[in-house]
This record gives C-alpha cells, sequence and structure tokens, in this order.
C-alpha cells in the first residue's frame, strides 16, 4: 500500500504498535488524525512499526515518503521534546552504531573533511540563495534588537566584529567561511583583509564572486593545512564539523596561527550533554558525520591552548532564525521546484522545523565564545 495524502488520513489500524506510540505522545499535546497543528497525520498503516523500529530515521524518512504529514512540526517537535521524548525517539542500535563509529574511527578526517561539504553544502547554491538572505548567512541570527532575517544576520557578523576589536589592515582568518558572510561584512565595514576558508566548492565559487574587489581571499582548504599568522581568527558554524577526535588539533591549530595578542571568535552550535552521539537522520540527511560539542568538550580541549574571555550563548534565537528560514524557503520553492523533487522539498522543510523545535524546547544552544592567548588587560565583551 502506498501513501496518497490527497486521500486523507487513514483508519488507525488496531496494532501493538499503533498503541505503544499513543502510550508515548499520552500527555505531549500532540494527537493522531487530531484537528491541531501540531498533530499527526498518518497516511500509511506502517508508520507505527517504522518509526518504533528505526527511530528520528524512521520518522523522518517517512516524512519524505509521504507517510505523514503536520501543519507544524516545529511545533510539534518541541512539545515531543519538552514532553521527553528525545532520547525514546532514537533506536538503540542507531545510537550504539554511531558511538562505535566515533569511537574508532576519525569521522572528521582529513580524507573525510569534504564529504559534508559534497553532501550539503554542494547541493545547490540556487537553493541556499532561496533560503537565507541576501548576506547568505548559514547560521544563527543575533535577534536582541532585529525585526528582520537580514537585520539579524548583520546584527550578528557585527557582534562577531566587535568582539574580535578590528582595526584597519588586520589580517583575519575566517574558518569555515560559508559563502562569505563574515568576509565580506568584516572587508567592507571594517577596513580588514581576510582568508576564508571553507570545504564546499559551491560556497568557494560563490564567495569569491560576492567579495569581487574587496581584500578577501576564499580557499578551498582544511583548517589542518593552514600556515602563517593572523591578528584574528573567527569560526562562524563550522566547529559542529570538527567532531571530538580533532578538538585538540583544532585548537593547536588556532593557538599556533594567532600571535600572542590576538582574538578568536567561536560560533558554535552546542549540545546540553557531553555523550558522544548524532541523530540519525540528521547525520544521514542533512550533515553527515556533524557532532555537536559541550561545554565541557570546549572548555577542557581549549584550556592547555587558549584563554577563555567571554562565552555568550543565545541559542534561543536560532529557532527564530530556522523558522525565517523555513518562511523563505516555502515563498520561494516555486522558483526551484523544476530543479529539485518533492522529496528534497520534504527533506528540507522536516529539517528546518525539527531544529526549530529542539532550539525552541533548549535541548541546543548557541554559543560564541572569545579566546585570547592570555593577552594583557581586561576583556570587555559587547552585547
Amino acid at each position: 500500500m502506498t501513501s496518497d495524502p490527497r486521500l486523507g488520513p487513514i483508519a488507525l489500524p488496531d496494532s501493538r504498535a499503533r498503541r505503544v506510540v499513543e502510550k508515548l505522545l499520552d500527555g505531549s499535546g500532540v494527537g493522531l488524525n487530531g484537528p491541531a497543528s501540531q498533530d499527526i497525520r498518518v497516511y500509511h498503516p506502517d508508520f507505527f512499526p517504522r518509526v518504533l523500529h528505526q527511530g528520528t530515521l524512521g520518522l523522518g524518512e517517512a516524512y519524505m515518503d509521504g507517510w505523514w504529514d503536520c501543519d507544524r512540526i516545529d511545533d510539534m517537535a518541541h512539545r515531543l521534546l519538552t514532553h521527553g521524548l528525545g532520547e525514546h525517539a532514537q533506536s538503540t542500535s542507531e545510537r550504539l552504531m554511531y558511538r562505535l563509529q566515533a569511537g574508532f574511527f576519525n569521522l572528521q578526517s582529513r580524507a573525510r573533511a569534504y564529504i559534508v561539504g559534497e553532501a550539503h553544502y554542494d547541493l545547490g547554491n540556487d537553493l541556499f540563495q532561496r533560503m537565507l538572505d541576501e548576506t547568505m548567512c548559514y547560521s544563527c541570527g543575533y535577534w536582541k534588537d532585529a525585526d528582520t532575517l537580514l537585520e539579524a544576520q548583520r546584527a550578528k557578523l557585527e557582534l562577531a566584529c566587535r568582539k574580535l576589536q578590528l582595526e584597519p589592515g588586520m589580517r583575519v582568518l575566517d574558518i569555515g567561511c560559508g559563502w562569505g558572510s563574515f568576509a565580506e561584512h568584516a572587508a567592507r565595514h571594517h577596513g580588514v583583509e581576510v582568508t576564508g576558508i571553507t570545504i564546499s566548492r559551491e560556497q568557494a565559487e560563490l564567495a569569491r564572486k560576492r567579495c569581487e574587489g574587496l581584500p578577501v581571499e576564499i580557499l578551498l582548504e582544511d583548517y589542518r593545512d593552514l600556515e602563517g599568522q593572523f591578528d584574528r581568527i573567527v569560526s562562524i558554524g563550522m566547529f559542529e564539523h570538527v567532531g571530538h577526535r580533532n578538538y585538540d588539533t583544532y585548537f593547536e591549530t588556532v593557538s599556533r596561527l594567532l600571535p600572542p595578542e590576538g582574538l578568536f571568535v567561536l560560533h558554535t552550535i552546542g549540545s546540553n550533554s557531553s555523550h558522544i552521539s548524532a541523530d540519525p537522520w540528521i547525520n544521514r540527511y542533512i550533515f553527515p558525520n556533524g557532532v555537536l560539542p559541550s561545554a565541557v568538550h570546549i572548555a577542557r580541549t581549549s584550556e592547555s591552548q587558549l584563554l577563555m574571555e567571554d562565552w555568550q550563548n543565545f541559542g534561543a534565537d536560532y529557532d527564530h532564525t530556522l523558522m525565517a528560514w523555513l518562511a523563505n524557503f516555502d515563498a520561494r520553492w516555486h522558483e526551484i521546484a523544476d530543479r529539485y523533487n518533492e522529496r528534497t522539498r520534504r527533506m528540507f522543510r522536516y529539517y528546518l522545523s525539527v531544529c526549530a523545535g529542539a532550539f525552541r524546547a533548549r535541548n541546543l544552544q548557541l554559543w560564541q565564545v572569545v579566546f585570547s592567548k592570555g593577552r594583557e588587560g581586561r576583556y570587555d565583551a559587547p552585547r
């Protein structure tokens, strides 16, 4: 039997799998085939055993296959996570397999570093240009005094520049430069020279075009291969791809590239737990080999190399950022629908929505951490 949403939700099968799912949902505010925007509408009778056997991987794949739908997946995810279904939603075998792989293998080695670029960031600049704003920032905006996505992203870039205490003529390294958002902003508004590195060919190509005429160099390079020194270093939304086996090397590299009076700003999503794990669906379809650091991971692996000057958490702002991306994606999908299939559309909608729900539930954080090499004097971080 195949699913067909046009026929409406199916009559729920009287099965053990369905009863188990209903029991898990009880008290969460999420119902089955109900009228609320957060309720799950089931279109395929095998939805229940698939979710029970495969956890979040099965839930995400079933959505991509059209087996279920929900008007507000972000609200559904927020309610389920707040209800405590986060651990139950992943199959034991999937969690165990990832931990075994992450324990025995370096999933983010030099040889594997370009996998996430090819799988996600190289998917298509046309797609990301419609989902993001004109800055092409693919990281959390700073919504403290912002009303729009563009204002929030510009505020985030300027906040990082102010924390770095940029001065004209400084040499700045941007580790994981994306489509050149920070490089363009810092060079244009602060008169600095920027070297940006990325592991995505598509990002590098567009970043070079966006930074034409500015003192910006964009390299397709792994951070471990960098040489020289830079007055300031920034890394926005890249540390999630480093991996726990490489944290020591990462901070050693930053320390080696930074002079005694230098500053480093690390902008990264963070986990509430130090357990090494990854959501199976996100790992397979969005960010292969990614792993989120905890506060302990960052503090422990940086302490022998750098001095922590400031730590700011504005993770709640990622909810607003993701929902703004989702609104853009939905509003402009028709412009690229002929170049991508329906499965890709549903994959991105699910990804943006469940991540928004996770940040809303405060299961995920967003940190900006400022480091120095022990420079003299007081450091006052702007907010």
